[in-house]
């Protein structure tokens, strides 16, 4: 088995022919609230942003995957490492899953894969993730691959006129 795939999805590097996914994903406002989005991004501005995706995790500290499912080769997903720390040795973890996709089991494959790949390859101590408490796919999904609520922090985001609160998660590798 390779090291960023399982038997239904591999997670691979962003390519140049991913721009159209990426305008997609990056542009569906519902999705704005966990990318901390305020404004859409043009093509232009992601083609730079794919031009620079080359950029090694430990200069660009951090690290966007392309998931996609194998048997019909169609991308689902992104899946990040972002806020990469290798002094601490820690990075943040995000994830979308096209809407088209969601609800099938991709999102836990990818995280799963992540999270081998951020231990035994990168060699990482924790992996965190930020998630607002109404979030309740994403909050089942972290709880199922064992990362903890640590904390809230209270009125943290907000969105449309109302603050949330966003719950902190963290995973501490057990070496």
């Amino acid at each position: 088995m390779k090291t960023l795939e399982s038997e239904h999805i591999v997670l691979r590097a962003i390519e140049p022919e991913d721009l159209d996914f990426l305008f997609t994903i990056e542009n569906d406002e519902s999705f704005w609230e966990v990318s901390h989005t305020q404004t859409p991004f043009s093509r232009f501005l992601l083609k730079q942003y794919i031009e620079n995706c080359h950029l090694d995790i430990y200069e660009a500290k951090q690290l966007r995957l392309v998931i996609i499912e194998k048997s019909s080769n169609k991308r689902v997903g992104l899946i990040d490492l972002f806020d990469f720390n290798p002094q601490h040795r820690r990075a943040g973890v995000g994830i979308i899953i096209h809407k088209n996709f969601q609800n099938q089991g991709y999102a836990s494959e990818a995280l799963k894969i992540l999270i081998n790949y951020s231990f035994l390859t990168l060699h990482l101590h924790q992996l965190y993730a930020n998630i607002t408490e109404d979030n309740h796919n994403s909050l089942s999904l972290f709880k199922k691959h064992r990362f903890k609520n640590i904390g809230i922090k209270k009125d943290w985001i907000l969105v449309n006129g109302k603050y949330k609160n966003e719950i902190l998660f963290q995973l501490i590798h057990e070496e």
